[in-house]
């Protein structure tokens, strides 16, 4: 089920901006039991999202009517909000008058093996560079054509992820996740100011990790340095939490972090589920 502009349908003007030029953002959310996970922090970025590029933001309870009603009757699944400036004919330039195509639309939850969260996933480093740019630095804007790139690069089922670097050799993120990393008890997170996405799932092991008595620290970092960790895993609004068993040639425990973070997001997702 597809819902645009709040109406039931699948048709989408060829001149919308999102088509054109990727103008726009989106959000994915896991639905649990109809209940979609943390989508108060969702909709707040997504807000958050539009004021920085100059789209009007949708009513926030309009978007939490539309998620409820797409939610129902769902076990597991994925909900996707995709805002766009709309139709404005052709050139870059932004309509005098925008007018935001709302999308919402509701999928099947991916099949992942629970291995993956239990005992990790392999993952590789991909060669293409993200490219640095501030002003979108942090955003989850339409257009991902960087990440497409990257994860074209393997087709082996053996390799999960991408860990993808900026143009100066730095860690950012995974094709589909935030990277993380434990050295000597620290959990350490990308920087993300220059370039990547800020991901919801992020915000959340870095704000449990703190509440929970372990230093967070947000920096550049090298592969090097990620090689050399204790333990490694990546986030996502969808995955949830999943270890790295194995980056390149280097393996890595499921590491008591790893695990604890885990335990906190598993707790507090039946607790949605149950209030």
């Amino acid at each position: 089920m597809i819902l645009i502009n709040g109406k039931n349908c699948t048709e989408l003007s060829v001149s919308d901006r999102g088509f054109q030029y990727g103008d726009g953002l989106f959000e994915t959310i896991e639905v649990l039991n109809t209940y979609p996970i943390l989508i108060d922090s969702h909709l707040t970025r997504l807000a958050s999202g539009c004021k920085k590029i100059g789209i009007p933001a949708p009513d926030k309870q309009l978007l939490l009517h539309e998620a409820a009603t797409l939610s129902q009757n769902i076990s597991h699944g994925v909900l996707k909000i995709i805002i766009t400036r709309g139709s404005g004919g052709r050139g870059y330039k932004p309509p005098d008058v925008i007018e935001p195509t709302r999308i919402l639309s509701r999928h099947p939850f991916p099949d992942y093996s629970p291995s993956f969260r239990q005992h990790g996933i392999t993952a590789r480093f991909c060669q293409h560079r993200l490219g640095l740019n501030p002003a979108l630095a942090g955003l989850k804007t339409l257009n991902r054509l960087e990440q497409v790139l990257a994860r074209a690069e393997w087709n082996s089922p053996e390799i999960q992820e991408g860990i993808m670097l900026d143009l100066n050799g730095y860690v950012i993120e995974g094709t589909i996740s935030n990277v993380f990393f434990v050295k000597n008890d620290i959990l350490y997170t990308p920087l993300l100011t220059q370039t990547g996405i800020a991901g919801i799932m992020r915000d959340f092991a870095m704000q449990t990790a703190t509440a929970n008595g372990v230093k967070v620290e947000q920096g550049l970092f090298t592969a090097e340095q990620l090689l050399a960790a204790d333990e490694v895993f990546v986030t996502n609004s969808i995955i949830g939490i999943w270890p790295v068993k194995q980056l390149e040639s280097q393996f890595f425990p499921v590491g008591k972090v790893t695990h604890s973070l885990q335990t906190s997001l598993a707790q507090f997702k039946q607790q949605v589920i149950s209030t």
